[in-house]
């Protein structure tokens, strides 16, 4: 791996670990990781702050890992290394630098990300994320069915092999930073939307 490579995943990381959620929310005197799930998402910002700073958080992580991705593609970047700055800025966002490298649960810079990558595949999830969230309430269960749908619409139309695995690589850390979400959904714990943060930390 060469310099340059080396300098454009770390800059593509370093973008998607700006922590948006948190930032919003110490503006609000409210410590985000001490309230509710204490993820540092649009969820638990909907929850403890309401729908206009959620969107905020939610539009800023998103366009933070398109941007990465947009921007690469400016300079040049296509194929596998265009893939791995998809990915270094979902793992900026689930692994922040400015965090200890703890963070979120990179659903909304996944969606970025695959939305500069290819529109279709993002297009086509986001609709099955909607319809089973609309259905549910359930935020996660749209956002697990939402993602392996991406994936297995690019594997049904054939995309590239740089794509398909970048996707894989995408899904399973959303997977992964879920695990905690599939068990409440299997035991009928989890949260659903619109329920609001149990506790509010405000720093002194």
């Amino acid at each position: 791996m060469n310099v340059y490579t080396l300098a454009t995943l770390l800059l593509a990381y370093l973008f998607g670990s700006i922590p948006a959620g948190v930032l919003i929310a110490r503006a609000y005197g409210v410590n985000l990781r001490e309230v509710g799930s204490g993820n540092i998402g649009a969820t638990n910002v909907l929850r403890a702050l309401g729908w206009g700073p959620a969107i905020v958080v939610f539009l800023f992580d998103m366009f933070k890992g398109g941007i990465a991705v947009w921007i690469a593609r400016t300079l040049g970047i296509e194929g596998w290394l265009l893939g791995g700055v998809a990915l270094a800025a979902v793992l900026g966002h689930n692994f922040s630098v400015f965090l200890g490298f703890k963070g979120g649960k990179g659903v909304a810079t996944s969606l970025g990300t695959v939305l500069f990558l290819d529109p279709a595949v993002a297009l086509f999830g986001l609709v099955v994320a909607a319809v089973v969230i609309l259905l549910t309430r359930y935020v996660s269960a749209g956002s697990l069915t939402g993602t392996f749908s991406g994936l297995a619409y690019a594997v049904a139309t054939g995309r590239s092999g740089w794509e398909l695995a970048t996707l894989f690589a995408i899904v399973a850390l959303v997977y992964w930073t879920h695990r905690e979400n599939i068990v409440r959904l299997q035991q009928g714990r989890e949260r659903r939307l619109g329920e609001k943060a149990e506790k509010r930390t405000r720093y002194p």
